[in-house]
């Protein structure tokens, strides 16, 4: 073997453009397959934190269409019930709340959470305590334990914390404990504070806005794990006959903890993986003809090796470890490159991948090296057992000129080819549709005006903002505040903008007939009475809210053109009442206007909109609305968007409230962000569309320089007999573009097949559409059109004495 290696050394050391074109080759393929792994390694195979993960499952009421709904109240304390499959059940959210009464109030990351939390993700306090069953029941006081991070950055690691009292939200929370430093949850950020869940066990509250979890007890089945689950939902329906989220085919089930992680990006990232495959066979099938085209020259220094004692098995050996070395100086040139993609897309991050990693861990080393060594086999073993089966008689006798233009290797060579194509068309395909689907959200029309609006967030968590007065108040002095300011021209506050999450529930129309005590499901934005003038948003019939419609006025409502549409397509839904259910004892909302529609880019659909006064929201509801941040919406003059204003906006809304602003951002960037998702799919299939685009125009170009290298005695022939330059050009061109179109045709009918792998990728158009699959096909033609003409142009230029004289 080491002789083996000193020779293959020596050998690309004399072919230096043929090592470097099959190690780059290598390396783009590694190289991009060792970025997509790290993260699919960061997102869907980094460990969980918990104790024995295979046996902690997550709650959720399963769904026909959609992803499991999450956990409200009502269906924990049902899940806790279940004793004798689950040995706890834990409730937790992860959220903000404020550290105040300090001399700079700042956010601070939160996890709420039952008792049980800690016992079921193995986290123990370093001092101290974690949380008592006491200290969990509701009004039993407001206790908070600290992560060792936040201890040290916000306390110095202050031995005497334990017992005092911090400040968070405006309310006294007494600490009792901190955690290891060792201590990891599943929470997207670090959490600093972890604060009691308090669950009242009489809660009627649907609201789903919280994850539950549990462990499985020993030796239970999955028999009687979905019997038990079914005779909950039984008893739940029973309990709670019209909740709006357990219609028929919904039930409750579990999932392993291990498939929840990255759930919304997991189907992605499979496609994703499954799309850099295909460019790594690319890379493979591109130095496969390489190695071909090396061992059809190289026939008779195998066969004089043979002649002289070498075994097949010595030469297949050889050439083996050639193909080796050759993919193992790719891996490594691969790792960087993967490493440096990484780097780029951790720079990036979209705010949709989670624990995206910088480091290459030693999965991702593990990954490069497996990759590598596979990769070794695949491109070196048909040009190894080909080479090794060659007869003495004939290679010896054969001329240098003709040097593997046998049929058999001709057809190899072009099988390769066509299929590097056909992979390439696949590709672009993809690419175009990713591409399109970039075009098309762009392009949306949103029903209201992003430009010249910033957003800045609070957290109003705590006992003060429990109340919807409060908050009305605080809303009404922190908006005359910001207005009065040079620059500002409408202020907003309310809990969602027009892009973004935003809180839904069932309607009810009094006096239509109706299946059920709902008519549908719409959104509910809560806003203040300039919401639509700061988006621009029209009021096509009836008016807006003003300061009159509060809490001491009737209820009022403004629905969007889609469901006024739905229900009065001749116009004429102001003045008529909007419930949410036909036996809520809530007293209905008078219809007041109706407002233009709006939407994101990332749906692009109509959605049903009831828009309601904040200063008509009920206590409970607040409540339920401050568990997100609360959004204040500006509206700047042309031109007045600048980085003072901006500050100047953040220090008045901070000094009114006495509350830090979390986040500061224009509408235009949270469009993009909305879009993340999106935009990392089309990047990440770009490069690998390009990617292949340029393997195969490569792999094209390589074996017709190759042929026509060696049929350079035939050439010469043709044209001293009197054939034509341009004759030969178009001879050599139209073998190319053959192997090109056959390619082309083959990967257009696989397309069919692979665009419905990342149909879920596409927003706004088909998968199978037309513009896409005429012009990857166009671009690719020209593409090989170029890898083509040059070894053409050069047959054409070969001097018949030179060639003739040379053979």
């Amino acid at each position: 073997m080491s002789s083996d290696v000193k020779y293959a050394v020596r050998l690309f050391r004399r072919s230096p453009g043929f090592t470097l074109t099959a190690v780059a080759a290598l390396a783009l393929g590694i190289g991009v397959n060792t970025a997509v792994f790290s993260v699919v390694n960061s997102v869907l195979l980094r460990p969980i934190a918990a104790p024995d993960p295979d046996h902690v499952v997550v709650f959720g009421t399963v769904r026909p269409n959609g992803p499991p709904l999450g956990a409200s109240i009502t269906r924990y304390l049902v899940w806790r019930q279940l004793g004798d499959v689950f040995e706890n059940v834990s409730a937790y959210r992860f959220g903000t709340m404020d550290l105040t009464a300090v001399d700079k109030p700042q956010q601070v990351q939160m996890a709420q959470v039952s008792e049980s939390y800690f016992r079921l993700f193995g986290l123990a306090a370093a001092r101290g305590a974690t949380f008592s069953p006491a200290q969990d029941q509701p009004n039993a006081g407001h206790f908070v334990v600290l992560s060792d991070g936040f201890w040290k950055r916000a306390f110095d690691r202050d031995p005497g914390i334990l017992g005092k009292a911090i400040s968070l939200s405006g309310s006294p929370y007494t600490v009792i404990g901190v955690l290891g430093a060792d201590a990891v949850t599943e929470s997207p950020r670090p959490v600093d504070v972890f604060v009691p869940f308090q669950i009242p066990s009489d809660s009627t509250d649907q609201n789903h806005f919280f994850t539950a979890a549990g462990r499985l007890r020993s030796g239970v089945t999955r028999g009687t794990i979905d019997a038990r689950l079914a005779q909950a939902t039984a008893d739940f329906r029973r309990r709670f006959p019209n909740v709006s989220t357990m219609l028929p085919g919904y039930a409750f089930g579990v999932q392993p903890i291990r498939e929840t992680i990255g759930r919304d990006i997991r189907k992605p990232l499979l496609v994703l993986s499954g799309a850099v495959a295909l460019v790594l066979l690319i890379a493979c099938a591109n130095v496969a003809n390489l190695l071909l085209m090396r061992a059809a020259g190289r026939r008779r220094e195998i066969a004089i090796r043979s002649a002289a004692g070498a075994s097949r098995a010595q030469i297949m050996r050889q050439l083996l470890t050639e193909s080796m070395l050759l993919a193992m100086t790719g891996g490594v040139a691969g790792l960087i490159v993967g490493l440096a993609g990484v780097r780029a897309l951790t720079a990036w991050n979209p705010v949709y991948v989670p624990g995206l990693q910088s480091a290459v861990e030693w999965r991702v080393a593990a990954f490069a090296l497996a990759i590598s060594l596979v990769t070794g086999v695949v491109f070196g073993l048909a040009p190894a057992i080909g080479s090794s089966r060659i007869r003495l008689d004939l290679a010896l006798k054969e001329n240098g000129g003709y040097a593997g233009t046998g049929f058999r290797q001709k057809r190899l060579r072009g099988l390769l080819v066509v299929s590097e194509v056909a992979l390439a068309v696949m590709l672009v395909i993809g690419s175009g549709l990713l591409i399109r689907t970039f075009a098309v959200m762009r392009s949306a029309n949103l029903g209201f005006t992003p430009s010249n609006v910033l957003m800045m967030d609070l957290s109003l968590a705590g006992d003060h903002y429990e109340k919807s007065a409060n908050v009305t108040q605080l809303a009404r002095t922190t908006i005359e505040r910001i207005a009065a300011i040079a620059g500002v021209e409408t202020v907003a506050v309310g809990c969602c903008p027009p892009v973004g999450p935003v809180p839904n529930g069932p309607y009810y129309i009094p006096g239509r007939p109706v299946n059920g005590n709902f008519h549908g499901r719409a959104n509910y934005p809560v806003v203040s009475p300039d919401y639509f003038r700061v988006f621009q948003i029209p009021i096509v019939e009836g008016r807006g809210f003003t300061e009159n419609d509060n809490a001491g006025a009737p209820l009022v409502a403004i629905i969007n053109q889609t469901m006024a549409r739905k229900f009065w397509p001749n116009g004429g839904a102001v003045g008529h009442l909007l419930g949410t259910t036909a036996d809520s004892k809530d007293p209905p909302a008078e219809i007041i206007g109706v407002a233009g529609d709006t939407g994101d880019r990332t749906s692009l659909k109509d959605f049903e909109i009831v828009y309601f006064p904040l200063a008509q929201i009920s206590d409970a509801y607040i409540g339920y609305l401050n568990r997100m941040p609360t959004k204040w919406m500006i509206r700047t003059r042309s031109g007045a968007g600048s980085a003072a204003l901006t500050q100047n906006i953040r220090r008045e809304l901070e000094r009114a409230s006495g509350l830090p602003v979390e986040a500061v951002h224009s509408m235009d960037e949270l469009l993009d962000q909305s879009t993340a998702a999106q935009d990392f799919n089309l990047v990440l299939m770009l490069i690998f569309g390009v990617s292949a685009l340029v393997l195969a125009a490569v792999g094209i170009y390589g074996v017709l320089s190759y042929s026509v290298e060696q049929r350079r005695r035939e050439i010469g022939i043709r044209l001293a007999l009197g054939g034509e330059p341009g004759g030969i050009r178009a001879f050599v061109f139209r073998e190319g573009m053959r192997l090109a179109m056959t390619g082309t045709a083959i990967g257009i009918g696989a397309a069919v097949v692979f665009v419905r792998w990342i149909e879920s990728l596409l927003v706004g158009v088909e998968p199978y559409d037309g513009i896409t699959f005429l012009a990857a096909p166009a671009v690719l033609a020209l593409v090989a059109g170029a890898a083509v003409w040059l070894p053409a142009i050069r047959a054409s230029r070969i001097d018949p004495m030179i060639a003739l004289r040379y053979e």
